[in-house]
């Protein structure tokens, strides 16, 4: 219980309290005028001119209820605390307008729009305002019931609406964590591979030069190539980020793509083996094992020392589909180091679809990779 109030009283103001409106001017119009009309025409009102004078200077309070929710209730109960003390002294029956009860209102809003802090000093506030009233009025057991349900039914709503909106807020944030992982991810394995495409031809343009220079330009070629697709990919991502709006992404690549990865010209190799029906796969599951391939060559060329084959395998096995990346390199003894963003976003990526992987070094050396993935993705 004690760790309730605290939490309460430390938290802070609701984000995204919108500004003042034509809702809300309207809203004060029609109150005032509601209240100068009942102020002339209301049979056996006490104090008339000062009750209907309080009543009207309360309705600008409407328009800071959610900037100052504080400060508007203190006002707007103070102003009914003030006609319950006029009310006891004078010894009077009814004092206070009908139009009035826009202070509910106020209620409302301190619950909604104020800091822990602020609900709390607030209700205290109204609580012992509420039990002046009420004995100023000598009500009977029924009314005081009455009125304390109806101010509850007032709190109760804005903290359902209070805490809804903070819910969605969380629930908006935390798709939006994911949809940034999910960006950073796919802009690691797209240009790791292409950069390291480039690195791979420009080291054999350096040796090209030299023996053959006829072939350099098409050396030239293949890393203009390479770098016009990642630039192009790059920017559509970042507009992605930038624009809130869909943006023209190009198309995800899958298993049908994954021949293009073959290279029998470079050093390492690539051979690309499919086997088994691969049409029909699930989406997420297509373009996983695309990008779990990639980013398994492009390690393997950067890493895979003295390297002169990389396999790609992809074979069904009944209800999954089995990625196999391996290379005849060999590993050079040293120092564990941490798994880098690449293996990480490969893992998230199988984890996600329901599915495993690992890496590490194969029985007969080189290193494997193997992603199992689902054909089909539970929704």
């Amino acid at each position: 219980m004690v760790t309730v109030r605290r939490s309460i009283w430390h938290e802070p103001r609701p984000a995204g309290a919108p500004p003042i409106g034509r809702l809300d001017w309207l809203l004060v119009g029609v109150l005032a005028a509601a209240a100068l009309v009942e102020g002339l025409v209301r049979p056996g009102l006490a104090w008339r001119p000062l009750v209907t004078v309080l009543a009207l200077a309360l309705m600008p309070t409407l328009l800071w209820r959610r900037r100052r929710p504080l400060m508007a209730a203190l006002v707007g109960w103070g102003v009914a605390g003030l006609l319950s003390v006029l009310q006891l002294t004078a010894n009077a029956e009814d004092l206070g307008l009908y139009s009035m009860m826009a202070v509910l209102i106020l209620l409302y809003s301190l619950v909604r729009w104020g800091s822990g802090r602020e609900m709390v000093l607030g209700t205290v506030f109204v609580t012992v305002v509420v039990a002046l009233g009420m004995y100023a009025s000598s009500a009977v057991w029924v009314d005081v019931l009455g009125g304390s349900v109806l101010l509850m039914l007032f709190v109760a709503l804005a903290a359902v609406f209070r805490y809804r909106a903070d819910l969605v807020h969380r629930q908006q944030r935390e798709i939006r964590n994911q949809e940034r992982v999910a960006l950073a991810r796919e802009l690691h394995d797209t240009v790791a591979h292409h950069v390291s495409a480039i690195a791979v031809q420009a080291q054999a343009g350096g040796v090209v030069a030299g023996t053959h220079p006829e072939k350099a330009a098409e050396v030239l070629a293949a890393i203009e190539s390479e770098a016009s697709r990642t630039l192009a990919e790059m920017r559509s991502m970042v507009r992605l980020l930038r624009e809130e709006e869909a943006v023209a992404y190009s198309p995800q690549l899958g298993v049908a793509d994954l021949p293009a990865l073959a290279r029998a010209d470079t050093t390492p190799t690539v051979e690309v083996s499919l086997d088994g029906s691969l049409t029909g796969l699930a989406r997420p599951v297509d373009a996983a094992l695309y990008r779990l391939a990639q980013e398994s060559l492009t390690n393997a060329i950067r890493h895979a020392r003295s390297a002169t084959r990389v396999g790609i395998d992809v074979r069904r096995e009944g209800n999954a589909v089995r990625l196999r990346v391996s290379d005849d390199g060999h590993i050079e003894p040293g120092p564990a180091s941490q798994p880098g963003f690449g293996l990480l976003g490969m893992a998230e990526r199988a984890q996600i679809l329901g599915g495993s992987l690992s890496a590490g070094p194969g029985p007969e050396g080189g290193w494997v990779v193997e992603a199992v993935l689902p054909v089909e993705v539970l929704a």
